[in-house]
């Protein structure tokens, strides 16, 4: 009965939020609790979710006052020049965007953390993003896609607790799915490049005074001096002979995605009463270099990870307002200009308590793990680390990393031992289904992507979980064939 429920609990929470019939906030709290009710919790189904919600609580404050302090340099104005560098070597070509997205948030995922990823990366392009009219569930999506891929790195959690669990050292697990994470990151690069070019042509259909398609091929290559695309001004810059580069001849089939004047103009006009507003009141222009300072002591402590980060967070944003907004009604001003998404993720997380609590003190996911052990027939023992990697696909997102690696991966290792599998093959399997796990509600580092770009979580999902089901398969695939995890 508890396999049932925990089965029909996870369903029904997807479809709501997936249908949009709730929002996440209130799916994670009344289903679990129904579900609970059902499991026979009865009154003690407050203790179960006041237990997880003790645990909640720094995570809570970390993405409060993360979001305080990036919501303000935002509006102070401190990433306005790393924009316009980005727009200069990018282009405005929403492809060339989304694939230096997924660049950059794979180069910050290095880290292994993936909450300064996606603060970083949300940082830097979400007001490129808005600029371009851009989806910012395309950022999230992209993001999460290569933060997820980049996951297993040794030091980002989730093989050092596979290696843990099974006694085996972690340099065992990691060198031989490198091969693995490669794949992973092609895959994710060329998501991103369909993505963009998805983009391209529905800022075509949709925004057409904004963008236009010249009738003869030529490349784009940024804007002219004068903030004039080269091609709409007149210049050709970068072209040979008529050629952009000596590419694609004139009146080619290969169009180039070009900006029109409207949203390029001296003055930017086209940003008034947007978070770019170039004119915005909030601006400290001649604050830059301290706020330039403070953002990268925050970031070096924060990589340095020698002070709790809820901590960071809440003196960065502290001086910060201290200094950018002298007068108190200032203050409390900004404070108030960011409450809606603050109390959007706060929110989240510790309804996401009401989940896990209810999923751990009922004690489905201990039912569901066994039953899934259980159901494997004795036939397919052989197979049980590529068994185990398409089951860490669904079972890490429905549950935490420890639960499954201290919990059900050393019950499914032990059984594969009796068909010849060995640790180190079921422990590189188990990690293949990260790409996955990271869209997790119950990851707090996705709701604060989501939260920071103003994005919609069923959306999200809707747009990145069968592409990291794709890119679990292919690393997994791809680690069968170089040998790193084996058949018995």
């Amino acid at each position: 009965m508890l396999v049932i429920l925990g089965f029909a609990m996870i369903a029904v929470f997807m479809v709501l939020i997936m249908t949009k019939k709730l929002t996440p906030v209130l799916a994670l709290i009344i289903v679990p609790t129904v579900f609970g009710l059902f499991a026979g919790a009865g009154l003690g189904i407050g203790d179960m979710v006041m237990d997880s919600m003790k645990s909640m609580t720094s995570t809570a404050a970390l993405l409060m006052f993360a979001i305080i302090y990036f919501g303000l340099m935002i509006d102070v104005g401190l990433f306005d020049p790393l924009v316009k560098f980005i727009l200069r070597k990018l282009g405005n070509d929403p492809a060339k965007v989304v694939l230096g997205t997924a660049i950059l948030a794979a180069a910050v995922s290095l880290d292994g953390d993936g909450s300064t990823t996606f603060i970083l990366t949300t940082a830097a392009m979400l007001p490129v993003y808005l600029r371009l009219k851009m989806s910012p569930v395309v950022l999230t999506c992209v993001a999460g896609l290569a933060n997820g891929t980049m996951n297993i790195l040794p030091w980002g959690g989730p093989t050092a607790r596979a290696a843990t669990a099974l006694k085996i050292d972690v340099n065992d697990v990691f060198v031989p799915m490198i091969p693995s994470l490669v794949a992973g990151l092609v895959v994710v690069f060329a998501f991103a490049w369909l993505l963009g070019l998805q983009e391209r042509n529905r800022l075509r259909a949709t925004a057409p005074e904004i963008w236009s398609v010249p009738d003869t091929a030529e490349q784009f290559d940024g804007t002219s001096d004068g903030g004039t695309p080269a091609a709409a001004s007149g210049t050709g810059r970068g072209r040979k002979g008529g050629n952009p580069g000596g590419a694609a001849p004139a009146g080619g089939s290969v169009a180039v995605l070009e900006r029109t004047e409207t949203l390029v103009d001296d003055h930017d006009s086209a940003m008034a009463d947007t978070a770019l507003d170039p004119n915005r009141s909030t601006l400290r222009p001649k604050l830059f270099w301290f706020n330039l300072a403070l953002t990268v002591a925050v970031m070096v402590v924060l990589v340095a990870n020698i002070i709790p980060l809820p901590f960071v967070f809440m003196v960065g944003a502290a001086i910060a307002l201290l200094v950018n907004f002298p007068k108190v009604k200032d203050q409390g001003a900004q404070l108030i200009a960011h409450a809606p998404s603050i109390v959007a993720v706060v929110s989240m997380v510790m309804a996401a308590a009401v989940l896990t609590g209810v999923l751990k003190g009922t004690g489905m996911v201990e039912a569901m793990s066994a039953w899934l052990v259980q159901i494997i027939p004795s036939s397919m023992g052989p197979f049980m680390a590529v068994i185990t990697g398409i089951l860490s696909i669904p079972m890490t997102f429905f549950m935490s990393n420890d639960a499954f690696y201290f919990g059900v991966l050393p019950v499914l290792s032990e059984t594969a031992a009796h068909y010849g599998v060995g640790a180190a093959d079921m422990a590189r399997a188990s990690i293949t289904g990260q790409p996955f796990h990271l869209q997790s509600p119950l990851v707090p580092a996705i709701l604060l992507l989501v939260s920071l770009a103003k994005v919609d979580l069923g959306d999200h999902h809707k747009k990145v979980l069968w592409r990291t089901a794709v890119i679990s398969l292919v690393m997994l695939g791809v680690g069968l064939l170089t040998g790193a995890i084996g058949i018995g």
